[in-house]
């Protein structure tokens, strides 16, 4: 699968780099291009020098050769059957075009900014919406990002990955007292869903139906008050009891 990601900081190094070890197609873009042809190359080398955390890759990402971007600040080197993918550096438009998924990873000051950089080649492609609110203290839920996402670019959005710090998501695989970590989506267009999911399993972790696009801003607002519980010193997993005792609950 070839993933564009909007976003050269630490979430598209972490992602990005599991998502190359497991054989997908990576392409980071940021405001300065030598910086991100310099985080490609460092996403590269750690992609190479450890083991897919997924356990099991996804069946596009095998085999063929990746092809040169125009105008791209790194050109691909050949992605064979067991070999990982390499990562490449493009500008905003350039990830646009080339994902067949595109990962939003800036952050809310540059959001609007990214998006009309990126331009039409988002229109109708699943985006894997990352992002939180600035300041969770000030978190309004009638400003969603992920419903801004999908007004502005036009693609189809699905939140997810936007509950753990980024270092969660070097690990490989993020398990926890043997549990591999569960991570939600919210989303209406199947076929995106269909790629997140794939993109959760391959980081060795389990896709949990959130529901719905409309549910993307409780997703947003779990952040926004977990992450406060956190910054306050509190064990924000312990505020839930776990599945066995958390009583009998009808499907929703």
């Amino acid at each position: 699968m070839r993933i564009g990601i909007l976003g050269a900081g630490g979430m598209a190094d972490a992602l990005g780099t599991q998502w190359a070890r497991a054989g997908h197609e990576v392409m980071v873009s940021g405001r300065d291009l030598s910086r991100s042809t310099a985080q490609a190359a460092r996403m590269s080398t750690a992609a190479a020098s450890a083991p897919s955390a997924g356990a099991a890759v996804s069946a596009s990402a095998g085999t063929g050769v990746v092809a040169g971007v125009a105008g791209a600040g790194v050109v691909a080197e050949v992605s064979r059957a067991g070999e990982r993918g390499r990562v490449l550096a493009g500008s905003f438009a350039e990830v646009a075009e080339f994902g067949e998924v595109v990962v939003v990873a800036v952050r809310e000051a540059g959001l609007l900014d990214t998006l009309h950089a990126a331009g039409l080649a988002l229109r109708g492609k699943a985006l894997i919406d990352v992002t939180n609110a600035a300041n969770p203290k000030e978190y309004d839920i009638t400003h969603s990002l992920a419903r801004l996402i999908g007004e502005v670019s036009g693609g189809h959005v699905v939140k997810a990955f936007n509950l753990c710090h980024v270092d969660v998501w070097r690990m490989t695989p993020p398990v926890f007292d043997g549990r591999p970590l569960a991570v939600p989506l919210c989303g209406d267009d199947p076929g995106a869903l269909t790629a997140a999911r794939t993109l959760v399993t391959d980081l060795g972790c389990t896709p949990v139906d959130g529901g719905g696009a409309e549910r993307a801003a409780l997703l947003e607002a779990t952040a926004a008050f977990m992450i406060g519980l956190w910054f306050s010193g509190a064990d924000a997993q312990a505020v839930l009891p776990p599945l066995p005792s958390s009583g009998t609950h009808q499907p929703a």
